[in-house]
């Protein structure tokens, strides 16, 4: 039993690696793109109100990661409907921003933090890490949901989950209940 759990889980692993590994790249792009473009607001035209510099940054870094997502990420599960997707995106993705400009809000004013490091610390790392674990959930599991299995890079794939547990079933006799 504890080993048919860990080959499944293992299983699950090789299969999102790939995605994972995409997204942390698109992730990590997105993170420049939001907090450089963040700096560059605080420090300038938005330099009284860092909340709206958050805003502002993490939108455009948003539209970036759409397609980001969408054409390369996720290009195997995308399905036919965009719009549909788009606006799940969205909704996840300020869901995400919610995450990131909540840590940041009760860092200035709950905790009395009111510098722009403690606002990039509290935005950019802590809300950034907690809004991509939920992002990455969302978007694989309601955003981007149609199963390609004839993409080559990932044909193949749910036999990694699945074969264990057959494998493992088909191994072990059958118990007699009432035995």
């Amino acid at each position: 039993m504890v080993q048919s759990v860990f080959q499944r889980a293992v299983g699950l692993i090789q299969l999102l690696w790939r995605e994972v590994a995409k997204f942390g790249v698109v992730g990590g792009l997105g993170w420049v793109i939001d907090n450089g473009l963040f700096f560059i607001l605080a420090h300038g035209i938005l330099s009284d109100g860092t909340i709206k510099a958050r805003v502002v940054s993490s939108s455009i870094a948003i539209l970036f990661s759409w397609f980001a997502n969408r054409y390369w990420t996720f290009r195997h599960r995308r399905g036919n409907k965009p719009w549909r997707e788009f606006f799940l995106f969205i909704v996840m993705s300020l869901m995400g921003l919610g995450i990131a400009v909540g840590c940041q809000y009760i860092s200035r004013y709950v905790l009395g933090f009111q510098t722009v490091t403690a606002d990039f610390i509290a935005g950019g790392v802590i809300g950034l890490i907690l809004g991509t674990i939920f992002r990455f959930l969302t978007y694989r599991f309601f955003v981007f949901t149609e199963e390609l299995d004839a993409e080559p890079e990932y044909a193949g794939d749910h036999a990694l989950v699945e074969a264990p547990q057959k494998k493992a079933s088909a191994t072990q006799p059958e118990r007699n209940p009432v035995s």
